[in-house]
């Protein structure tokens, strides 16, 4: 979303723009690192497409995912930030056909996508700092039930997004490491209208959390 980038544009030391096939991409430093960034668009086919855009123009040795994404367990609150140390699916379903596929696994993929070690290991955990699995999914989960249906299959989800899953899996073939970094906006369930929740949490941008992707990739090697 356009309101992501904006709070991640800031980040960049010495920013330029630069155009590719249509796609706009803003070239800097954090630290000693070269950055690439752009605003993929909401959902799996936008983020799947954005990545490989990526991978092909800049060949990154680190696809990092940044934005927001909806609590799933207790623990976590609006504005903590969830590092996804493991990626799924929960909205993805091949059949019973035979053994080879669990729920939210695709046929041929992992079921869980793993986050790359080289950014993983750097994570202190704290009261507002957690790492653990990032669900993906083409819904906004609004309400308790559709929460339920997640919990049942995802009981050790702490987040829930839409386009991890997608930046995931496009990394794993593409065999470039990837980690996604997303800021809690709302807590479906928890609210009887969180998409007020999450409209409200754009009042007060949660850049301080943000930046703590800066402060990893300054520790990053």
């Amino acid at each position: 979303m356009s309101k992501e980038l904006e709070l991640l544009k800031p980040m960049l030391e010495n920013m330029r723009v630069s155009e590719n096939n249509g796609t706009t991409f803003y070239i800097g430093t954090i630290g000693n690192h070269k950055i690439a960034a752009m605003q993929c668009g909401i959902g799996k086919v936008n983020a799947a497409i954005g990545t490989v855009t990526m991978i092909d123009t800049y060949h990154p040795e680190l696809v990092i995912n940044t934005g927001v994404a909806g609590g799933m367990n207790g623990k976590v609150k609006v504005m903590d930030m969830v590092v996804g140390s493991q990626v799924c699916y929960h909205d993805v379903w091949c059949g019973n056909f035979d053994d080879s596929a669990a729920y939210g696994q695709m046929q041929g993929m992992p079921l869980y996508y793993e986050g790359a070690p080289s950014l993983i290991s750097l994570i202190e955990e704290s009261d507002t700092l957690h790492c653990g699995l990032i669900v993906s999914g083409d819904q906004f989960i609004t309400d308790e039930a559709q929460l339920d249906v997640i919990t049942k299959h995802f009981p050790q989800a702490l987040a829930v997004d839409m386009e991890s899953g997608a930046i995931a899996q496009t990394c794993y073939v593409r065999k470039t490491p990837f980690v996604s970094m997303r800021v809690i906006s709302d807590s479906p369930g928890a609210n009887t209208d969180n998409s007020k929740q999450y409209s409200d949490f754009w009042v007060d941008a949660p850049a301080h959390s943000l930046s703590m992707v800066k402060e990893l990739l300054h520790k990053l090697k």
